[in-house]
């Protein structure tokens, strides 16, 4: 069986093809383009990676936690971190 695309990070891929509706990396990129916003892979991910950097940091000082940005990386590249964003988004949504 082939190993999932993604980031690997310690706890394992970063795949958004894996949520309900998400896209790869490739395919935000390539939406992206054909909406008139010039994109590549390595962009999308940076892109949302540093918005879940976003969402970590506030997670973090929300309960007193002082993280170096090597570990705000590591949290918002993490599948357990991301699924657990999902999760909130989609019971807010319901």
């Amino acid at each position: 069986m082939a190993k999932p695309k993604g980031h690997k990070s310690q706890h394992g891929y970063s795949v958004f093809t894996e949520f309900s509706g998400g896209l790869g990396y490739k395919d935000i990129a390539e939406k992206m383009t054909s909406d008139g916003h010039k994109m590549n892979l390595s962009t999308a991910r940076n892109v949302l990676v540093s918005a879940l950097d976003k969402v970590a940091r506030s997670v973090c000082e929300a309960y007193g936690v002082e993280p170096s940005e090597a570990d705000l990386k590591r949290i918002a590249s993490d599948p357990r971190f991301q699924s657990g964003i999902y999760d909130i988004l989609s019971e807010r949504k319901h």
